[in-house]
C-alpha cells in the first residue's frame, strides 16, 4: 500500500519548493508568481525506511471567480481526501492571513492528521516567530526553509510517525506502460483523461495552455493497465514568452523521453499544421510508438468521404512515417476514445516484441534475394543474416560483405519488409548494418 502525503495552502506560499525538496528532484515548476501549480503533481519520497507519495497542490483561494482558481480549489479538495497526512503550508513572512484561516476550516472536518509548516523560516533565530500559527488550531507547527532545507528533518520524523506504514519501496506502476497526451494547447489532451479515469484528474478549461507540469494518472478498466501522462502543449519556440511556459515545454519533451507510446492529439478544427509534424517527430526521433488521435471530428461538417481525404493529407505529410495510424475521436461524444487507447496497448505490446533470428531471416532474406542491393562502383553487397539487437525500441543489426555500398533507399525497402512480415504499426524500426 502507498502512503500519500498532500501539500496544500494559499498561493505563493513555497508548496513547490517543498514538495522538490521531499522528492529530490526539479519535478514541479516554481516561480515567484502566484498560481503556477494547477492540477495536482505527484512524486515518491522516502525519509529512512519509510516510503510515501507527496502530492503537490495548486494555491487554494476562496470566492475567486477566476476560472482556473475554481478548478484549483476542487483539486486540493481531491488531494486531501486522498491523504494519510496533510502539510499545511504557511509563509513566515506573511504571517496569518484570513486565507489560512477560511483554509484550515476547510481541511478541519477531515480530521487528518495535519502538520503546519511554516515556511521560509531562513534563519533559525526566527523559529520563535513562527508561535503565531498556533492560533490556526489545526495541528503541531515547524519552521523550516524549504529553500535551504533547514527543518525538514524534524518535519520528516514527525511526518513518518503518523503514517500507517513503511509504504512500498517500489515503484508499484514501475512496469506499466507508459502513455503519453501529447499535442498542441487546447487539443482536448486533459479532457481525455478526464473522460478515461471518470474524474476531474487535470484541470480543463477553454484557454489554452492549462496544463503545465506533465500529469501521470494510474488507470485501470476493461481489462488494461497502464499509465498516462497528461502534458502541456507544445508551441513553436518563438510562441513560448514566459519562463513557466518554457519549463512547461522542457516538461513536455521529458514525459516523452520517459514514456513508451505518444498518443499524438490533434484538433480537428485546426487541422494538420507544422507543429503537429514536430510533435509526431520529436517522439520517433526518441523511438517511442506513435498514434494520431484527431480529436473534435463531430465539430467538422462531413461526407462519407471527408475522414479519408484527411488521412490521406495527414499521411502524406508523414512521408516515411506513414506507418503510423490515425483515429478519429470525439472526447466530448467519447466517440472512439477507446479504441484509441487499445490501439496504444497494441502498439506498446508490437514495440515491446524480440523477434527470433530465424523467424527474421526465414522472413527477410527471400526478400532480399528477389531484390538484393544495387551494386556500387562494380561491387556487389551480400547481406547473409538478420538479427534483433537488444534495445527496448525495435532495432535490427543486418551483417554482410560491404556495409558501407547500402545506401537509404534500398534501408527503406528493408524496413517495409519487416513491417509487411511482422506487426510493427505505429511503431519506429531502426537498421544497422555490419560487416560480415
Amino acid at each position: 500500500m502507498t502512503n500519500i502525503i498532500a501539500i496544500v495552502g494559499r498561493p505563493n506560499v513555497g508548496k513547490s519548493t517543498l514538495f522538490n525538496r521531499l522528492i529530490e528532484e526539479r519535478k514541479a515548476i516554481m516561480d515567484n508568481q502566484s498560481g503556477v501549480t494547477r492540477d495536482r503533481i505527484y512524486g515518491k519520497a522516502q525519509w529512512g525506511e519509510h516510503f510515501f507519495t507527496v502530492i503537490d497542490t495548486g494555491g487554494y483561494v476562496e470566492g475567486s471567480e477566476d476560472t482556473y482558481e475554481n478548478a484549483i480549489r476542487n483539486q486540493v479538495i481531491i488531494a486531501v481526501e486522498e491523504a494519510q497526512v496533510i502539510l499545511f503550508v504557511v509563509d513566515l513572512q506573511t504571517g496569518i492571513t484570513d486565507l489560512d484561516k477560511e483554509f484550515a476550516n476547510i481541511i478541519r472536518p477531515y480530521n487528518k492528521p495535519t502538520l503546519i509548516v511554516v515556511n521560509k523560516t531562513d534563519q533559525p533565530i526566527q523559529s520563535h516567530l513562527a508561535g503565531e500559527f498556533y492560533a490556526l488550531g489545526i495541528g503541531e507547527i515547524f519552521p523550516i526553509s524549504a529553500q535551504n532545507g533547514s527543518g525538514t528533518g524534524d518535519l520528516l520524523d514527525e511526518v513518518v510517525r503518523k503514517l500507517p506504514q513503511k509504504g512500498d519501496e517500489k515503484d508499484p506502476y514501475e512496469h506499466l506502460p507508459k502513455i503519453a497526451i501529447v499535442g498542441r494547447p487546447n487539443a482536448g489532451k486533459s479532457s481525455f483523461i478526464n473522460v478515461l479515469l471518470g474524474e476531474e484528474r487535470s484541470i480543463v478549461t477553454d484557454l489554452a495552455g492549462t496544463t503545465r507540469d506533465a500529469i501521470h494518472s494510474h488507470y485501470k478498466a476493461f481489462g488494461k493497465e497502464f499509465l498516462l501522462i497528461d502534458t502541456a502543449g507544445l508551441r513553436r519556440k518563438t510562441k513560448v514568452k514566459e519562463d513557466i511556459e518554457f519549463y512547461s515545454v522542457m516538461r513536455t519533451v521529458r514525459a516523452i523521453e520517459e514514456t513508451d507510446v505518444c498518443i499524438v492529439m490533434i484538433d480537428a478544427t485546426r487541422g494538420f499544421e507544422s507543429q503537429d509534424m514536430n510533435i509526431i517527430s520529436l517522439a520517433e526521433r526518441n523511438h517511442k510508438g506513435i498514434i494520431i488521435m484527431i480529436n473534435k471530428w463531430d465539430m467538422i461538417e462531413k461526407d462519407h468521404k471527408t475522414a479519408q481525404a484527411f488521412q490521406l493529407h495527414i499521411k502524406k505529410k508523414l512521408g516515411e512515417m506513414a506507418y503510423i495510424p490515425v483515429i478519429f475521436t470525439s472526447v466530448i461524444e467519447k466517440q472512439r476514445i477507446f479504441q484509441t487507447i487499445n490501439k496504444a496497448i497494441d502498439i506498446y505490446q508490437a514495440r515491446a516484441q524480440k523477434l527470433s533470428t530465424s523467424a527474421l531471416n526465414k522472413a527477410i532474406l527471400p526478400e532480399i534475394e528477389n531484390y538484393p542491393p544495387p551494386a556500387y562502383k562494380g561491387k556487389y553487397v551480400q547481406i547473409k543474416y538478420i538479427t534483433q539487437l537488444p534495445p527496448k525500441n525495435p532495432t535490427f543489426a543486418f551483417f554482410c560483405n560491404l556495409p558501407q555500398y547500402i545506401k537509404d533507399p534500398y534501408k527503406r525497402f528493408l524496413e517495409n519488409q519487416i513491417r509487411k512480415h511482422f506487426d510493427f504499426d505505429g511503431v519506429p524500426i531502426q537498421i544497422f548494418f555490419r560487416k560480415k
